[in-house]
C-alpha cells in the first residue's frame, strides 16, 4: 500500500513539474535573414572568400604552368638543373598550399573575419532571446532549424518574431 501511494505522489508531481516547465521555438535561419547587418555581413565573407578563391587558384596555376615546364625540359637538363627545378615547384606547391591554409584554414584570414563580422549578431540575437525567456518565463527555447529531431511543433510556440522586435526588427 505505501508503495503504490508513494508511486500516486511520484506520478502527481512529475505531471505538475512537467505542466510549470514553459518552452519556446524560434527559427535562428528565419531571424538571421530579417537581420540586415547580418545578410550584408554574409555579402562581405562571400565576396572576400572568392577573391581569396581567386589568388589561391592563381598560385596554384602558377605551380601547374612551373611543373608542366619542367616537364617539358627535363630533357634537356642537366641532373643538377632537374633538382634545381623540382625545387622550384616543390616551394610553388607549398606557398599556394600555405596560402590557401592562411586564408580558408580553421584559424584562418576567412574564419577570424566571420568571427568579427558575425559574432555581434549573433550575441545580439542571443542575448534577444535570452531576455524573452527571462520575460516570459521560459526554461528553454529550442532552435527548430537545427533541431532535426522535432517532428512537429504547433506555431504559437515559435517566439521569432518576438526576437526580431527585441532587436528592433518588428515582422
Amino acid at each position: 500500500m505505501k508503495k503504490f501511494a508513494l508511486l500516486i505522489v511520484m506520478a502527481v508531481v512529475a505531471v505538475f513539474g512537467a505542466k510549470a516547465q514553459k518552452f519556446a521555438l524560434v527559427d535562428m535561419e528565419y531571424i538571421l535573414k530579417n537581420v540586415p547587418q547580418y545578410e550584408m555581413a554574409n555579402e562581405q565573407l562571400s565576396q572576400l572568400s572568392q577573391r581569396w578563391q581567386k589568388e589561391v587558384e592563381a598560385k596554384g596555376k602558377e605551380a601547374e604552368n612551373l611543373y608542366q615546364s619542367y616537364l617539358n625540359d627535363k630533357v634537356f637538363l642537366t641532373e643538377e638543373q632537374v633538382k634545381k627545378r623540382e625545387q622550384e615547384v616543390v616551394a610553388k606547391e607549398k606557398e599556394a598550399t600555405e596560402l590557401r591554409y592562411k586564408y580558408f584554414g580553421p584559424e584562418g584570414e576567412l574564419y577570424q573575419k566571420r568571427q568579427t563580422l558575425l559574432k555581434p549578431v549573433q550575441d545580439d540575437v542571443y542575448n534577444a532571446i535570452k531576455k524573452l525567456a527571462q520575460e516570459r518565463g521560459f526554461q528553454a527555447i529550442f532552435d527548430r532549424a537545427s533541431a532535426s529531431d522535432i517532428i512537429f511543433a504547433s506555431p504559437t510556440i515559435d517566439v521569432s518574431n518576438d526576437v526580431l522586435a527585441k532587436m528592433g526588427y518588428a515582422k
